[in-house]
């Protein structure tokens, strides 16, 4: 919800009537409270479905310097909150003893909680023809053997991932999204709205629907440079996509909605009224 703060993300999701929210753990004081989100969540009605640790470059001094204590703090925040997810990065590549511990690390802490780490699958950066790689021990879970996995589009975009081919190479390990899209081809991290970039948003989200899945789909997009009006439209319009393409079949031939093409829903309109209600036209 950047730039807006902690509070703020409560009162969009209750007002545009999402299920839940990921709160990720940042400078803002407010996220990194565990009495203030509990009253957030009652107040909005809204349940914290996940945590995502301090483990970004502009997270590095949240909760101190240390990476295992971060997930630790990750492990109490979730537990207290009933979150059923800790999303976590692997290691930058500088961070050496953490990133030579971290696969073994990370299941010793899984051991000590139901609460899932879900590793999430990052990107190498393309620098002058070369691919400079800033994770350790990979920034791709296919090469780990991790029980839970976050697989996050907007980083498939930037790494140039075939994003469905991870999807269903992961299989049950599979336990956590981060909806997003992404053009690709330059060293950005866009989380664009589903549906504005290339990546196969609808694609994924309807092998989801048809295999069944029980994890959770978070939208992770950035509405920084969007007014709160646009934010609103543009957090509507992201919410509506996820809800239509992973609706199962029978929903969707139910609510008059076709099979699309991600193209296709890029071009559709949305608004939103003062109570949130979201009207769609084609």
């Amino acid at each position: 919800m950047y730039p807006e703060k902690t509070p703020a993300a409560f009162e969009i999701a209750a007002k545009l009537g999402y299920d839940g929210v990921e709160v990720m753990v940042t400078t803002d004081p407010a996220s990194q409270d565990i009495d203030m989100l509990r009253r957030l969540s009652d107040y909005h009605q809204i349940p914290i479905l996940a945590v995502h640790s301090p483990c970004l470059i502009f997270t590095q001094r949240v909760w101190g310097r240390d990476p295992w204590h971060k997930l630790v703090k990750s492990k109490e925040m979730a537990e207290a909150l009933g979150a059923e997810t800790i999303v976590v990065h692997p290691a930058f590549k500088w961070q050496r003893e953490y990133a030579k511990e971290f696969e073994q690390g990370v299941a010793r802490m899984q051991d000590e909680t139901d609460v899932k780490f879900a590793v999430e699958n990052m990107y190498q950066v393309h620098m002058r023809g070369k691919k400079v790689v800033p994770y350790a021990p990979s920034w791709n879970p296919l090469d780990r053997d991790y029980p839970d996995v976050t697989l996050d589009l907007s980083h498939t975009a930037m790494s140039r991932s075939d994003a469905m081919d991870m999807a269903r190479k992961l299989g049950d390990r599979l336990s956590h999204v981060h909806m997003a899209d992404g053009i690709g081809g330059q060293n950005i991290d866009e989380h664009l709205i589903p549906g504005r970039g290339r990546q196969p948003c609808a694609e994924l989200l309807e092998h989801l629907a048809e295999i069944d899945y029980k994890g959770q789909i978070v939208l992770e997009v950035s509405t920084r440079k969007s007014d709160r009006e646009t934010r609103l439209t543009e957090l509507a319009e992201a919410l509506a996509f996820t809800r239509l393409h992973f609706a199962q079949p029978s929903r969707q031939q139910v609510a008059g909605a076709a099979h699309r093409s991600g193209s296709d829903i890029a071009h559709r309109v949305f608004s939103v009224d003062s109570d949130g209600t979201v009207d769609g036209t084609a």
